[in-house]
């Protein structure tokens, strides 16, 4: 077996990660096919690379010294593809082309719509991604023009110098998302003390989120079960009532799960557009200001709670 960049790609992002479950997320391939690529690369070369441990994996030795290596040569080759693109960019007729990043966000469909009613003749591209850094990395390197990003309130993104940033809300609640049947359902707001007892759900691949669920609930005196998982396993443990989750404002209505805000608003969030130095975004703002506005609209309990607090983003709705 010959180690490709695609192998060296894979080092490095399981070493920057410190765990196979994030690595996989971050490169879009499964945790069991980055296991069986990572064995294959140590039976290549003799010997292990990483020690798996309980809370993630750790470079050995021999490890260390090919992460020395690869590093330079992945770095390369991305700095290579940023160059073509850029050269590519700059064959194109201006404003032909607009590659857009987002992290999960039920504003997504109205913006990216928005967008192509807005700039017809764009070839619009769309990528979304779990990590709002691995975002914030692809508008550096030039793969991506702008990228909407969320940062967790106490967990800030390093936005990498030169990136320039508008803020469309510079505080935008968590909210929680319960069974029906859960008896903190029947209040508009609800309590965190009223969750102490129920499993929470968290994906600890997003930037931020599982520190700052940790850090609100100490702050509480509250320790409740935590599992880890992706969202949309946390909807179908919600909607049964084995678990509580946190979710975007945007999020609902839903026939089969109740959400409600946090009395006091102890999780939060800012909502970013980052994007190349002098790029022209003022249409590509407008829009996702225009879409997240709908999307508000159509919450009823968010749209109370953005009046409440006199935002700009509810003048219009």
């Amino acid at each position: 077996m010959e180690l490709e960049v695609r192998h060296l790609r894979a080092l490095c992002a399981i070493a920057d990660a410190g765990s196979l479950h994030q690595a996989a997320r971050r490169l879009g391939v499964s945790q069991p096919s980055l296991t069986t690529q990572l064995r294959r690369i140590e039976n290549a070369l003799g010997a292990e690379l990483f020690r798996r441990e309980r809370t993630g994996c750790r470079p050995t030795p021999l490890g260390r010294t090919v992460l020395s290596r690869a590093r330079p040569l992945v770095d390369g080759m991305s700095a290579l593809v940023s160059e073509a693109l850029a050269e590519a960019d700059t064959a194109r007729p201006s404003g032909s082309r607009l590659r857009i990043g987002s992290t999960a966000s039920r504003v997504i469909g109205g913006w990216l719509r928005r967008l192509r009613a807005s700039l017809p003749g764009t070839d619009i591209a769309l990528r979304v991604d779990v990590s709002a850094r691995e975002l914030l990395r692809s508008v550096q390197a030039g793969r991506l023009d702008v990228a909407f990003v969320h940062e967790v309130e106490g967990s800030p993104l390093a936005v990498p110098e030169g990136l320039e940033r508008r803020v469309l809300l510079d505080r935008e609640p968590q909210f929680i998302s319960l069974s029906r049947d859960h008896p903190a359902a029947g209040s508009r707001v609800v309590e965190l003390r009223d969750l102490a007892g129920d499993p929470w759900m968290v994906d600890p691949t997003v930037d931020g989120e599982w520190a700052g669920v940790r850090r609100v609930l100490g702050a509480a005196g509250l320790d409740p079960p935590v599992l880890h998982g992706d969202y949309l396993t946390a909807a179908s443990l919600v909607v049964l009532g084995e678990a509580v989750a946190p979710c975007q404002p945007t999020s609902g209505p839903r026939d089969d799960m109740a959400i409600r805000p946090l009395r006091g608003d102890p999780l939060a969030v800012r909502l970013l557009l980052v994007s190349r130095p002098g790029a022209d975004v003022a249409v590509v703002y407008e829009e996702l200001e225009a879409a997240y506005r709908e999307a508000a609209r159509r919450v009823s309990g968010y749209h109370e709670w953005l009046l409440r607090h006199h935002s700009p983003l509810a003048r219009a709705l």
